[in-house]
């Protein structure tokens, strides 16, 4: 990583989630903080991928219901045996 002082806009959004997640070293924290601390526009993204996480954490919380869920998982498994839904290089499909 480079100089904390330094770090650019790729280096901080690249490790924005080791950040908001508390997974980076305390130099790599320190550098992604001073650069929020300076760039406005990385910062608008770490409030943005925050709260986004909080907003995740509360609405798990919440009872789905049963016909929604099984719904949702016929989608998935539609879209998962669909061509448009495969990849050719995920793993275990060569």
């Amino acid at each position: 990583m480079t100089d904390p002082a330094t770090i650019s806009c790729e280096e901080a959004l690249r490790l924005l989630a080791l950040y908001l997640d508390h997974e980076l070293t305390a130099t790599e924290r320190a550098g992604v903080r001073r650069h929020l601390e300076r760039c406005r526009s990385c910062y608008s993204r770490a409030e943005f991928e925050r709260r986004l996480k909080s907003e995740i954490r509360r609405v798990r919380r919440e009872e789905v219901p049963p016909a929604f869920e099984g719904r949702i998982r016929r989608l998935l498994h539609e879209f998962t045996r669909s061509p448009a839904g495969r990849r050719d290089d995920a793993p275990g499909r060569r």
